[in-house]
């Protein structure tokens, strides 16, 4: 019987397309600009540039000629430099030197380094509006940079825990068709120490995708080879600080909303007796993977309420996938969801999963979710429930979710709704998606404002923080961020093998959080009524397009860094 399970399921899961990998060359530049601005260009210029600003390919940037970051211990940050060039350069590489401080070092091995990729995208509201902006991060040796063009290079230094605190002094050094070219770097590390990304209070929960990542690098789907190249893409994830894994126990949960649609992680076969089998074969391998690459605190499984209200099954006595169609009003869904959810409890309960595991639903009706909860509960008291959602949260069903996401632009929540949810040890977390326009984590959305998710959940009291898509990449992601349904970018967060400068600005708005958790004890009153006041900005539910992102930023990583 294990085998003809095993063999059913083999047939169940999708078949991978065998085209050959896409490569990640850069697209042509639709909008060049003036290209009279190179005029005042002189040969090779390398600067430091800033980490709030996208620079353009297509046009000539100077920069300055020093740099100073600050750091706590433990912490990473982040510095980008700019090389513009009137000539062709063939061979591009570049290198940053250990960072001293008298006879304490920081090894150039803790510092990752990316050459700063383009990638097409469009406005929100103009879908027709196309152009190149700067956002993959790829940790590539060496490349070559083309005449009146920039090229950008991206700095992540982790700060070792076990530093000293102190000024410490190293150079970043470029070599371009044997030419050298060099810039001072400065790192103060202050006397504090951040916590390992498992340690974080930061609820942070990003949808992974593996369909999409077989599809990419055209693999058997949960084979070893489609592990090994998940295993850096969500190890990077548990650095960021994530919580939580993405399951499917559904075909298509939102109704094919990504290029790769989800598929279910657990068989279910209908036999000729009538009873049911199901096997949590791939399920089991999913979580332990994602387990072992450090995401450990939460399982959500989507979902008992889908878009299109269907869910499959085999059914032997016609050796072919059903599907039924049914609303959790429906007695159809009960007889259908009932006995899964308590065979799926009882398989939790034996690996050790069952307290950390959730029954998610996300943005759908209440009474349709009032219904479904009702036939959770019976299934096992015990279940908990995650959702996100954009209706009263006062509600009888929101009360009782154990972790509760609200969209951006949700009504600022009174202290005792988040007190009573902090009592009853539940979670509260705010998200993004294809809205708002700003602040958003978009291939074209300004960096600053992926930090500032972040200092939002700090100001606001949420738990965390989150979005929809880690890793459901359009067709070509590398080249080209757009996709038909959706805001560019809106769909993932990193690229296949490489970070993105919106991935790394969203870690720094988490490690601000950290920093604020950690500090507030001991802050005294007037610190208190400063951190007030640096909040103020960031505990709103309409974003102020009149103050840029980076300028709040800012100012309020300057006072943090400052305590």
């Amino acid at each position: 019987m294990k085998k003809g399970i095993l063999f059913l399921l083999a047939n169940l899961l999708p078949v991978m397309s065998v085209l050959a990998q896409p490569n990640k060359s850069e697209l042509a530049d639709p909008k060049p600009g003036d290209q009279q601005t190179w005029k005042a260009q002189k040969g090779i210029t390398l600067g430091w540039g800033s980490i709030d600003v996208r620079y353009s390919r297509s046009q000539p940037t100077k920069g300055t000629a020093s740099l100073k970051l600050k750091a706590w211990k433990g912490e990473r940050v982040a510095a980008q430099a700019v090389l513009s060039t009137t000539v062709d350069l063939q061979k591009v590489c570049f290198s940053v030197s250990d960072l001293r401080c008298g006879s304490q070092v920081i090894g150039a091995d803790n510092i990752k380094k990316y050459f700063v990729r383009y990638v097409l995208t469009d406005w929100h509201k103009n879908k027709k509006d196309s152009f190149l902006l700067a956002d993959r991060l790829a940790p590539i040796e060496e490349m070559t940079v083309p005449a009146k063009t920039t090229r950008p290079l991206w700095l992540d230094v982790r700060v070792p825990t076990t530093a000293k605190a102190g000024m410490y002094k190293g150079t970043l050094t470029l070599l371009a068709d044997g030419k050298k070219f060099s810039l001072p770097l400065q790192l103060q590390v202050l006397d504090h120490v951040l916590p390992a990304p498992s340690d974080w209070g930061f609820h942070l929960d990003l949808w992974q995708n593996p369909y999409a990542v077989a599809r990419y690098y055209q693999v058997p789907l949960w084979s070893q080879q489609h592990f090994d190249i998940m295993r850096p893409i969500m190890t990077s994830y548990a650095e960021a600080g994530g919580k939580v894994i993405t399951c499917s126990i559904i075909q298509h949960p939102w109704n094919s909303q990504t290029y790769d649609p989800f598929e279910s992680m657990i068989a279910k076969m209908k036999q000729l007796d009538g009873t049911w089998k199901y096997d949590y074969t791939v399920f089991d391998r999913w979580v332990e993977f994602m387990m072992d690459c450090g995401i450990t605190q939460q399982i959500d499984c989507y979902t008992l309420v889908p878009w299109q209200y269907k869910f499959d099954y085999y059914d032997c006595a016609t050796n072919s996938t059903k599907y039924v169609g049914c609303k959790p009003k429906e007695a159809a869904y009960r007889e259908l969801i009932l006995p899964f959810l308590r065979d799926f409890a009882k398989h939790l309960k034996q690996k050790g999963w069952f307290d950390i595991t959730c029954i998610a639903m996300d943005e759908r009706p209440m009474d349709q979710l009032e219904a479904a909860w009702n036939v959770v509960k019976e299934a096992d008291p015990g279940y908990r429930i995650e959702g996100a959602a954009n209706y009263n949260i006062e509600s009888d069903v929101a009360d009782r979710m154990y972790d509760l996401s609200v969209e951006f632009n949700y009504d600022l929540l009174k202290p005792e709704a988040l007190a009573r949810r902090a009592s009853k040890g539940q979670k509260i977390t705010f998200y993004t998606c294809c809205f708002p326009d700003r602040p958003n984590t978009f291939t074209f959305s300004d960096p600053a404002e992926s930090a500032y998710l972040g200092w939002h959940a700090m100001a606001c009291n949420y738990n965390g923080y989150l979005r929809w898509a880690y890793n459901s990449w359009p067709k070509l992601p590398c080249q080209d961020s757009r996709f038909p349904k959706w805001p560019s970018g809106d769909c993932f967060l990193v690229y296949p093998g490489e970070s993105s400068i919106r991935f790394e600005r969203l870690v720094e708005g988490i490690q601000a959080y950290e920093k604020i958790r950690l500090l507030r004890p001991t802050f005294n009153e007037a610190q208190n009524q400063q951190l007030e006041e640096i909040l103020k900005p960031f505990r709103v539910t309409k974003y102020d397009e009149n103050v840029p992102a980076a300028d709040l930023i800012n100012r309020a990583t300057e006072w943090l860094n400052n305590q």
